[in-house]
């Protein structure tokens, strides 16, 4: 006979906005909400502060940190746990890992927002049974968590699946807007892209501006890229562009195959209806990922 799932803790970082939660398996028992100042050891310090006395009320087996990024994974580097150069303003270099779990005795993992939010749509989402499979956000930013077998993909570093260039459609003269590499995929279609293209916020946008269908033409480029390197079993777009316009997946599904030009098989567009999905957990994915990375540190927590 088997005892209640341990208690998880998780901090969702996030460039507007992070979010604590404590959970007994995908059942939130407690949650706070705090917005991504530029201060950051002060934003950090109320996350501590709040953990802290979560603890004390009730210990929880591990905590999961899923942040924006990019970060510092290898354990063996003395960088370790500490974002890059992120281009949110008074977060370069900062110590997530120290900022956050200062005297909580209790294992501690970090990553990416994104390879979190994947580990838990495999857990409790839209990538249940799946191998291989994909989380891609499109919003402030644009970035992608690889699972492999039930663990985030690492190299060197995460992926920066983003700043990838794509194939520009014929004719496309919008230069782009990272500071680093212009016309790369967050360039062109991450949300403050899009408002640069059109002259208007994405969620103002009505769904037959032909910014759309640019933007999803660009978005088939990258994840035709993505099939063609991973072949995954499923990919998941989320964030709030992606999330945020219903009619863009089925312009991006066609994209894709377009771009595939039939040469892979088992990914036309009717087969890219169950492989290209919104996420199960909605909104929520990014607090359930930093759940689902605490879990990965609490091997008798039940789902």
């Amino acid at each position: 006979m088997t005892g209640p799932a341990p208690l998880l803790a998780g901090v969702e970082l996030g460039g507007t906005k992070c979010i604590a939660a404590v959970a007994r398996g995908k059942d939130i028992v407690q949650r706070a909400q705090w917005p991504t100042g530029d201060d950051a050891p002060a934003t950090l310090g109320a996350i501590a502060d709040w953990l802290r006395a979560a603890y004390a009320i009730e210990p929880f087996a591990a905590l999961g940190i899923a942040s924006f990024g990019p970060l510092w994974l290898d354990p063996a580097s003395p960088h370790y746990g500490q974002l890059v150069n992120t281009p949110k303003p008074g977060w370069s270099g900062v110590d997530l890992i120290g900022g956050l779990a200062k005297g909580l005795p209790c294992p501690v993992v970090l990553d990416t927002d994104v390879a979190g939010a994947a580990l838990a749509e495999g857990l409790w989402g839209a990538s249940i049974g799946v191998q291989s499979h994909v989380y891609l956000t499109i919003g402030t930013g644009i970035g992608a968590g690889v699972v492999i077998d039930g663990k985030p993909y690492h190299g060197a570093l995460h992926p920066e699946v983003g700043h990838i260039r794509v194939r520009r459609a014929a004719g496309s003269t919008f230069a782009g807007i990272c500071p680093r590499h212009g016309d790369c995929l967050e360039g062109l279609a991450s949300g403050p892209a899009i408002a640069a293209r059109a002259g208007l916020s994405a969620d103002r946008l009505p769904p037959d501006h032909p910014v759309w269908s640019e933007v999803a033409g660009d978005i088939g480029e990258l994840i035709a890229t993505l099939i063609l390197t991973l072949a995954p079993q499923r990919i998941v777009i989320g964030g709030g562009v992606g999330q945020g316009q219903p009619g863009l997946l089925p312009l991006v599904r066609r994209a894709t195959a377009r771009a595939l030009a039939g040469y892979m098989p088992g990914y036309d567009e009717a087969a890219l209806e169950g492989l290209v999905v919104p996420p199960g957990l909605g909104a929520s994915a990014g607090v359930y990922g930093a759940i689902a990375l605490a879990k990965s540190f609490a091997p008798t927590a039940q789902s």
